[in-house]
């Protein structure tokens, strides 16, 4: 069994400021970390292989400073570590994102096996677009798998998976076909704690260092700014809320009234609500 886990290093998003004159966040200064929601497609990783065996390779695409995230991912017990760096890739959006980085996951394949499963966070802390994974997925021909919440049984014979995936609509159960591509939800598990020799061995571990020419990528076009068609407009922090909450006295209240005097309020304070509702039948 081989995995695959893209990660990304972000900026801290509690000590993220917004620049007042150009409206840009401001990341000199601020520490970086994991993306919190690729942890739990780490751990979810790990999980697969201390039941089913085989390897682990950790991917990530930044400046030369990502070697850190990469680092800290082998002291949770990835086997092995890949940094795709490169001029070329810098200002990328989503979609060269998922260009540089499916260019990678084949890279990979080629190099150390072809990977069963790739996993992803559902989104980054930074972007916020859950874009990248299925991005991928599409480049690579992969089945993808997003919002994952639970892996069911994974039978490597069979090449099959059974996943539980979050909808509007409640949970679905999903049966697919191996290799795939899962983009794990936030709270599905919880990131283990190193072990001392995961510690020392992550420590002394060469990271492998890609550029765009070592990744096979040949049309550098759809690489960085150049295969960027996103521009960003404008980037602010949003305005506080001046609105307080409302205080609702419960003494010698039953619980039918309370819930009527409640309903009423927010219907005061969102009156198209009650409407809708009465128009969906759900009032």
């Amino acid at each position: 069994m081989h995995i695959v886990i893209c990660i990304k290093q972000v900026p801290d998003s509690a000590h993220i400021r917004v620049h007042p004159v150009t409206n840009t966040i401001m990341r000199q200064g601020v520490p970086t970390i994991i993306n919190p929601y690729d942890l739990f497609a780490l751990e979810e990783a790990l999980r697969l292989r201390d039941v089913h065996g085989g390897e682990i390779t950790v991917l990530t695409m930044g400046p030369p400073m990502a070697e850190d995230a990469l680092r800290k991912a082998l002291t949770y017990g990835a086997d092995r570590a890949v940094l795709l760096t490169d001029r070329y890739f810098a200002g990328s959006d989503t979609l060269a994102t998922s260009f540089a980085l499916s260019q990678a996951i084949a890279k990979i394949g080629e190099t150390f096996g072809k990977p069963d499963i790739v996993f992803t966070g559902k989104q980054t802390i930074d972007g916020d677009t859950a874009q990248v994974g299925p991005g991928i997925a599409k480049r690579l021909d992969l089945v993808q798998l997003t919002y994952v919440a639970k892996i069911g049984v994974v039978d490597f014979e069979a090449r099959e998976i059974a996943v539980e995936r979050r909808s509007e609509g409640g949970t679905q159960m999903l049966k697919s076909k191996l290799p795939c591509l899962v983009t794990m939800l936030e709270g599905t598990n919880e990131i283990r704690r190193g072990m001392l020799d995961d510690a020392l061995r992550a420590a002394r571990s060469e990271i492998v260092k890609w550029s765009a020419t070592d990744a096979g990528i040949e049309d550098l076009m759809k690489c960085g700014l150049r295969g960027s068609p996103t521009v960003v407009k404008r980037v602010f922090a949003p305005t506080a809320r001046a609105e307080k909450a409302a205080r609702i006295d419960t003494t010698d209240k039953s619980p039918r009234d309370l819930a009527d005097e409640l309903i009423a309020e927010i219907f005061t304070r969102q009156p198209s609500m009650e409407h809708e509702l009465a128009f969906n039948g759900g009032a």
